[in-house]
């Protein structure tokens, strides 16, 4: 049971939970938006798995959803729709939340994991994985956590010097992804035809063929790291008004910014084991959340709701646009984000001369 909320001007109503100890602030505007992504979000699941060659009534798959249905429309949507269409959801919203995480802490909007090495480096440990070791699906992704974690550790170090600035770990991170994207490319060169078309399918991002040995890892994996976020939603808020502002307000900096990258990290390994390098969601999905909010702070919350809307939507419309093919969503994502990264760049250059 809480307490009556505190009105802060600006920034919404401070909750006091006297049960746990715990306060946190509620922005109105947030949870409109937050809200509207939901419904949004399970408005595209009734297409998503209610469209196709066998098409089911918005009702039906509602019913179904619930428990109800025929045991034909059960097996196309429980077995071969509905996992898809939850991974979708799952991957969208670790990279949403991963995306936020990286562009606060580094102070950047082009901080996405994407940009700075970290989705090159667990592909590069994936396709390493299928070129030179060889093994099924876990390995692969097992090889890319590896390859995602190690690529984290690796532009950490190279861009520590008594500290990590967020424009020096962007820089150094851009120039590793450069050289893990060529090995990549190098490694898929020396293998055989076989291995050369799993690799090249993976690399591409895609959705094709989830089931439930997805979409159940993913969960666990989001069950987990989602609240350690939370816990560490303070210190994420205050490292965006600087190292010294955060430090004067109690905030132990480099822990909280180990800490936070290190979820940040997690989270984008694990999206990127379960579905490839799909690109600019992490990019674009805080970014747009922002915008729609008008807050402040990070938005983590907002962010995974985004990343989720727009990853169910740009799979619905892979999968819609050319009738017969099956276009991987990372097709999508990669040419709607780079016209979106060249609206950002366009728009940082323009308010940089202003």
């Amino acid at each position: 049971m809480s307490a009556p909320a505190a009105r802060v001007p600006g920034l919404g109503r401070v909750v006091h939970v006297p049960v746990v100890g715990a306060s946190f602030r509620v922005a109105p505007r947030s949870v409109a938006v937050g809200l509207a992504l939901v419904v949004v979000a399970l408005a595209l699941l009734v297409v998503a798995v209610g469209t196709g060659e066998y098409s089911i009534p918005p009702g039906l798959v509602i019913e179904t959803l619930l428990g109800g249905g025929d045991a034909g429309t059960s097996f196309v949507i429980e077995t071969l729709r509905l996992p898809r269409a939850l991974t979708a959801l799952l991957v969208g919203a670790g990279l949403g939340a991963a995306g936020a995480i990286f562009q606060s802490v580094v102070r950047n909007p082009l901080g996405s994991p994407d940009v700075v090495g970290f989705t090159a480096g667990a592909s590069a440990g994936a396709v390493l994985e299928i070129a030179v070791i060889g093994g099924g699906s876990a390995a692969v992704a097992a090889g890319a956590l590896v390859g995602g974690a190690g690529t984290a550790v690796l532009v950490y170090l190279l861009a520590f010097r008594g500290g990590v600035q967020g424009y020096r770990l962007v820089l150094v991170g851009i120039g590793l992804s450069a050289m893990l994207v060529a090995v990549r490319d190098y490694l898929i060169t020396r293998t055989r035809l076989e291995e050369a078309q799993t690799a090249n399918v993976w690399i591409t991002g895609s959705l094709n063929g989830r089931g439930w040995e997805h979409v159940v890892p993913m969960a666990i994996a989001l069950a987990v790291l989602l609240p350690l976020v939370a816990l560490l939603a303070r210190s994420l808020r205050m490292l965006e008004l600087g190292d010294d502002a955060a430090h004067a307000l109690g905030v132990p900096v480099a822990r909280a910014r180990t800490a936070l990258l290190g979820v940040g990290v997690a989270l984008t390994a694990v999206a990127t084991a379960a579905a490839g390098p799909v690109l600019f969601v992490a990019l674009a999905a805080p970014q747009i959340a922002r915008r729609l909010t008008r807050a402040s702070g990070p938005g983590v919350g907002t962010a995974a709701l985004m990343g989720a809307t727009l990853l169910l939507a740009a799979d619905v419309a892979a999968q819609r646009v050319f009738p017969g093919t099956d276009l991987p969503v990372g097709v999508l994502t990669g040419v709607l984000g780079g016209a979106y990264l060249i609206w950002l760049l366009f728009h940082e250059w323009r308010s940089a001369r202003a």
